[in-house]
């Protein structure tokens, strides 16, 4: 059960998908919500320490806190709106410091919801899922930027390859699988496979905790394994899916792709990562 959920607020622009989604699910489960607001140090470019004029660091620095503080506003009428237990922190940080303390405070909650990365704001938000994946020890819903609706799991995706990180993510996500009408357990059909590799082991298991599961092998063809995955979720009409993240190094998959990556660079419907 979910009972204490922590959402990443934007700073940026007039919605926020990533915490309107985590206000569904604490919804939902009748969960409490924590909102983490940072109010980001001013970036100042290499090279041009001397350079900036002291006002203009403090107008930046006004303006990240303003940012910050009507992300609060907005989350909290939120929340209220919708009879939440919540409340909110406000924490300054550089944008590399915010990953670890939000990974930090994560450590405590039950779910991490945070938005995919969003070009326009540099690296700070792949810092803070990498953080929050790789350190908070928690499962985390990372929710697309085109998401316009709250959670639903009409049909969830629980993708399978027999991996750590895949056992980790479908065990944390069990709150989630129970209540859904529809899953499958999603397997890209390769040339190598073994016993735990048909899913029907993984099957078996989600229906005794109730789980309304099949098992669903898809072709993988001349396309990459996480463009299969996100073509199968659109033609499925999927709206969650459950998988492993960084079965690899962040290293290797950096400088050589991945799947979770690829993933959480095209995604298209949230999703729950484990590692």
């Amino acid at each position: 059960m979910l009972k204490d959920v922590v959402v990443n607020l934007s700073s940026q622009g007039p919605r926020d998908f990533a915490a309107e989604y985590a206000t569904s699910i604490a919804a939902m489960f009748g969960a409490h919500i924590t909102g983490v607001s940072f109010v980001y140090e001013p970036v100042i470019p290499d090279g041009m320490l001397g350079g900036v004029p002291v006002d203009l660091i403090e107008l930046q620095r006004q303006e990240n806190s303003k940012a910050a503080n009507d992300a609060i506003s907005r989350f909290d009428a939120a929340a209220k709106k919708a009879g939440l237990s919540a409340e909110t922190r406000l924490l300054d940080a550089t944008f590399g410091g915010a990953a670890t303390r939000f990974a930090q405070i994560s450590r405590r909650f039950d779910l991490v919801v945070v938005g995919q990365a969003q070009r326009e704001r540099g690296p700070a938000d792949d810092l803070l899922i990498e953080g929050a994946l790789f350190e908070s020890g928690r499962p985390l819903v990372v929710v697309p930027y085109i998401q316009r609706r709250g959670i639903t799991l009409e049909r969830v995706l629980a993708c399978w390859d027999g991996s750590r990180t895949a056992a980790r993510a479908i065990g944390d996500a069990m709150p989630l699988l129970e209540r859904a009408k529809a899953v499958e357990v999603v397997i890209v059909a390769e040339e190598r496979k073994s016993e735990e590799m048909t899913g029907a082991n993984m099957n078996a298991h989600l229906v005794r905790h109730g789980v309304a599961a099949s098992v669903k092998r898809i072709a993988k063809g001349d396309i990459a394994i996480q463009d299969a995955l996100l073509s199968y979720a659109a033609d499925s009409g999927a709206d969650f899916m459950v998988m492993g993240g960084y079965g690899h190094s962040r290293l290797r998959e950096f400088i050589l792709g991945g799947v979770t990556r690829g993933i959480l660079a095209s995604m298209t419907l949230p999703v729950l990562m484990s590692h």
